[in-house]
């Protein structure tokens, strides 16, 4: 750190530390500054780091710091006003609006000080000739604080009335506050509209559109408006996080997460941020921030997790229900000394209100991973048929009879409705079930058992035997021997082990033992082994195998074709047995039929009004006919299996037809609906605890379907919560480099050019490694281009050099061409650049020139003719650049020739490109005219404005427009007014 040893010095140490982190940091360096000011004997010097000192207090958490230097300031002012130059005198003005605000932030100043002041600021401001909006501003928030609405709508419509002078608030941060009124009086629609154009980005300032971004948050969320409030939190966000001062809009976004069943990111956001629970320099942020904690403690312990571990106060360790009680106690104390200084309650009511919120959307998906989950997935339940009527519980005939209508129908609530029935009959004193009830029970027992279920239904077998029903007994025995092998035993075994139902049941049936459902159960159970043997097969399946399960397919649709009736269980078997064939089709080459299959199986399903069973070969059918180039139907195979699932689906297959449609919708074009897909998937992945593999590739493309909308801070926010999880060896180093470039391109847009570079960097080491190095090549360009943008010459000039020979290597002219032309205008640049420059753009020119010798495909030449345009074109510019930097006419002169020279080297090139080019012939042609008129040649630049003006003539209508050029239009009118313009100059300085 330089001693300060004069005023320059002082002026840029303040400079360079307004530029630092908000924070104690930044303020400590401001305070040391001060000292240094003082020993420079300047009252000038002192009155500018007493400002620079107010300006960090103010954007930081020690806002209360405000006070005595800006004391001091008056003082000095009201004692030698002279000292003070224009810059110092409208900043000690404007400082007045910060002191009223930090008076009403701290609860320790009276109420008739803030008043006092408010009038002292009033008498000052008319003093000094300033209009009394700011003054009315002021007031204003007083009113709206004390909860004096009257008073507070009388000070607004008067701030609205007054006019606007150099004292008030820029445009961004008095549409944020006017729009804050309206919200807060419950008029959300007026407070979008107020905030609309900051939100747009067309007014702007230090904390705008960072505060507007967190406060649109609950009344968009109120209106509905939920996909622009997930938008605003992402974007906003990342604004707000790394400003320190920001704490009550920092807040505003913790509680849109506790709002929308995201509380496990509104965890990690306190976690975040540890000294706001603690910092006492702004008590009015710090209420805002506790009583957001207090609601998201309030919502996990509802929600079951008052024990879990939670980030809080620092000095031990916090649980929800002990932290959401502690900052209810800050907060209402907080509140409490507000309202004895204000003489109201409606802080302490604000505060309450706010603490007890109700969520606004139940699970709104924001794309961005919580790595530490604060509740468990809520996975909507299915609407179901009521097992127990709301009234009074039910008896067990009536149980009984209601499990067996659902499993005779296959609803998914069978399973359930049995355990219900087996619960109330353990309860049933003296009542004894019969034998098919038990079997009954107990079969469902085993099926809920799954894999895990054989012996089970061994015992369900035995009872249907006992119950006389020796036709169940086979199909649950043959049910068993399938579940075997599903539980890994070996298929042959469960063959072997089925084969004696099968063969029993078959002559039970020819004699009339036993009914057509039973029979189908059984041959249907041996399929399904069958059918193991082919998704257990290592390589490709044998015939034999195929025919196998083939065979058997068919002899169950043998059995039951055209036999169905109205009986689900029979459609289903039907509908089951196409799909096994389908599938044996697949793995027989023949895609086609297998597609066909699938198909028909689905629909079977859906037409026994069993929908739920058509997803699986609904989701195979659309792989298949994605397979077959056939993206409609694939499209239309996704929809249908997620509208067909419904609440039945499991998370994790609900993720992956949601981002097997993205792919399928984004491939079309349609990337905000893709996106829409993709960020359901990431959320479903993170439901099913798939964050970290599957969720991880959902969140990858997402950010890049927000990339291709321009949604450049939401896209950062997404594919930075992908990175942290993204794995070479489990996603593959394709997927980290799209990601890191994707991230890179967000960054730059942003203008976050050192971060950019570093992603870019980073991607481009791994794509160093790989056999084809165009992807290394660019992502070396792109990252140069990042480090100039940064304010990195030397860096951005090495990097430029690399991505140079690596084009070189791939012989890539316009790549190495392009990258010598970036390091000229680097080397201009540095002291003494003009000729390393010269050197830099000769050597482009010459690339351009050798590549074309040995051209030989005319389109080829003719890209080459173009970039050679380009390039003489740039080096025009850069030699005229350079000329302000000459130091005599002579050279000047020199160097505009040589410029001139460039620029007509370029109009030639492109003249012989015809139509292709004219934007960039006609930008050089004016180049050059302006060249001519620089050097007294008004002839020749009036002929040369006269050119492009006939260049355009023939496009333009009746009324001077060019529809001719369509999007365009824009380039030729500015082409056109600029022509006119140089006419103009030129006819002037022949007259003169």
């Amino acid at each position: 750190m330089s001693e300060i040893t004069d005023f320059d010095a002082l002026r840029r140490a303040m400079a360079e530390n307004g530029e630092q982190p908000e924070g104690p940091a930044r303020n400590a360096r401001a305070e040391q500054l001060l000292v240094e000011a003082e020993r420079l004997n300047i009252p000038l010097a002192v009155i500018e780091a007493l400002g620079h000192q107010l300006k960090v207090y103010n954007y930081s958490s020690e806002k209360g710091k405000m006070f005595v230097p800006f004391a001091r300031l008056l003082r000095m002012w009201d004692e030698r006003p002279g000292d003070f130059d224009e810059y110092e005198t409208h900043s000690l003005h404007w400082v007045f609006k910060w002191m009223s605000a930090g008076m009403l932030d701290q609860p320790h100043v009276p109420l008739a000080s803030v008043e006092k002041w408010l009038g002292e600021m009033e008498h000052r401001y008319r003093l000094a000739g300033h209009s009394e909006r700011a003054v009315r501003s002021a007031e204003f928030s007083v009113a709206a604080h004390v909860g004096d609405i009257p008073r507070a709508e009388r000070a607004f419509a008067a701030w609205l009335a007054a006019d606007r002078d150099s004292m008030a608030d820029c445009h961004a941060c008095e549409l944020h506050g006017q729009g804050w009124w309206q919200a807060e009086r419950g008029r959300d629609d007026e407070a979008l509209e107020l905030w609309a154009p900051v939100l747009a980005g067309e007014y702007a300032c230090a904390h705008e559109p960072h505060t507007a971004l967190a406060s649109s948050l609950v009344p968009l969320l109120r209106l509905g408006r939920v996909d622009e409030a997930r938008a605003n939190h992402l974007r906003g966000f990342r604004l707000v996080r790394p400003m320190e001062s920001m704490r009550g809009a920092y807040a505003d976004h913790v509680e849109f997460c506790a709002l929308t069943g995201n509380e496990a990111r509104a965890l990690e956001l306190l976690a975040e941020r540890p000294a706001y629970f603690t910092d006492d320099g702004h008590p009015r942020s710090r209420l805002e921030f506790l009583s957001v904690v207090a609601l998201l403690m309030g919502r996990l312990s509802e929600l079951g997790h008052e024990g879990q571990r939670v980030p809080g106060p620092a000095g031990r360790e916090w649980t929800a229900g002990e932290l959401a009680a502690h900052t209810r106690g800050e907060v209402l104390a907080l509140a409490a000394r507000f309202d004895e200084r204000n003489g109201t309650a409606h802080v302490s009511e604000r505060a309450r209100a706010r603490m007890t919120r109700l969520p606004l959307v139940e699970r709104l998906p924001l794309g961005v991973r919580a790595a530490r989950p604060a509740v468990a997935p809520r996975t909507p339940q299915a609407p179901r048929t009521s097992v127990v009527p709301e009234t009074a519980e039910p008896g067990l005939a009536v149980l009984l009879a209601e499990a067996r209508r659902l499993s005779d129908a296959l609803q998914p609530e069978a399973v359930e409705a049995w355990a219900a029935a087996a619960r109330a009959a353990e309860r049933a004193e003296g009542v004894e079930l019969e034998a098919r009830d038990r079997a009954e029970i107990v079969e469902h027992e085993a099926i809920a058992l799954g894999p895990q279920g054989a012996e089970t239904f061994e015992r369900a077998a035995e009872l249907y035997a006992e119950a006389g029903d020796p036709g169940e007994a086979l199909a649950a025995r043959a049910r068993g021997a399938y579940v075997r092998a599903l539980a890994g035993e070996d298929v042959d075994e469960a063959l072997t082990a089925v084969t004696g139902p099968y063969d029993d049941v078959l002559a039970l049936y020819a004699g009339g033992g036993t009914e057509m459902r039973q029979a189908a159960g059984v041959l249907m159970a041996r399929a399904r082994i069958l059918m193991r043997r082919v998704h257990e097969a290592e390589g490709p399946v044998a015939e034999t195998v195929l025919a196998e399960a083939e065979a058997a397919a068919r002899e169950l649709l043998a059995l039951v074709g055209g036999r169905t009736g109205d009986d689900v269980r029979l459609l289903a078997r039907v509908a089951e047995g196409h799909a096994m064939l389908g599938e044996l089709a697949t793995h027989s080459g023949d895609v086609a039929t297998g597609a066909e299959l699938f198909a028909r199986s689905a629909a079977e399903f859906t037409g026994a009004g069993l929908p739920w069973f058509a997803v699986e070969y609904e989701a195979r059918l659309a792989g298949l006919a994605h397979h077959l180039g056939d993206m409609a139907e694939a499209e239309r195979a996704l929809r249908a299996a997620l509208e067909h699932g419904g609440p039945y689906l499991e998370p994790v297959a609900r993720a992956q037809l949601h981002l097997q449609l993205a792919e399928v919708v984004g491939g079309r074009g349609h990337a905000e609906e893709a996106a829409q897909h993709a960020l359901e998937a990431a959320h479903w992945a993170d439901e099913a605890g798939e964050g970290p593999t599957f969720g991880a590739w959902a969140r990858h493309q997402l950010g890049g379907y927000l990339v291709r909308q321009g949604r450049w801070a939401e896209a950062a926010e997404v594919l930075e919560s992908a990175l942290t999880d993204l794995r070479e060896e489990t996603h593959g180093d394709g997927a980290v480099v799209q990601t890191q470039w994707w991230l890179g391109d967000c960054l730059s847009e942003l203008g976050e050019h050192r971060d950019a570079a570093e992603r870019r960097l980073q991607a481009a080491e791994i794509a160093r490694h790989w056999p084809e190095q165009h992807d290394h090549a660019t992502l070396a360009h792109l990252a140069a281009e990042s480090l100039g943008h940064a304010g990195l010459p030397e860096e951005a000039d090495q990097a430029y050099a690399r991505a140079g020979e690596l084009w070189r290597g791939l012989g890539n002219v316009h790549g190495l061409v392009r990258s010598l032309r970036a390091r000229a205008w680097l080397v201009l640049r540095t002291e003494d650049g003009t000729e390393g420059a010269r050197a830099l753009m000769t050597s482009a020119v010459e690339e351009c020139a050798d590549a074309l010798e040995v051209a030989d495909e005319e389109e080829v030449r003719l890209r080459l003719v173009a970039e050679l345009g380009h390039t003489h074109r740039q080096f025009g510019d850069l030699l005229a650049r350079s000329a302000a930097e000459d130091a005599d006419d002579d050279s000047i002169r020199d160097t505009l020739e040589d410029a001139l020279s460039q620029m007509a080297e370029a109009v030639a090139v492109f003249v012989a490109l015809d139509d292709d080019v004219l934007h960039a012939r006609t930008g050089a042609e004016l180049a050059a005219g302006w060249l001519e008129a620089d050097l007294g040649r008004s002839a020749e630049a009036e002929a040369r404005a006269r050119a492009v003006l006939r260049a355009y003539a023939e496009a333009a209508d009746e009324d001077g427009e060019c529809d001719e050029y369509g999007e365009d239009r824009e380039t030729v009118r500015a082409r056109r007014a600029e022509a006119e313009q140089l006419l103009q100059v030129a006819m002037e300085q022949e007259d003169r």
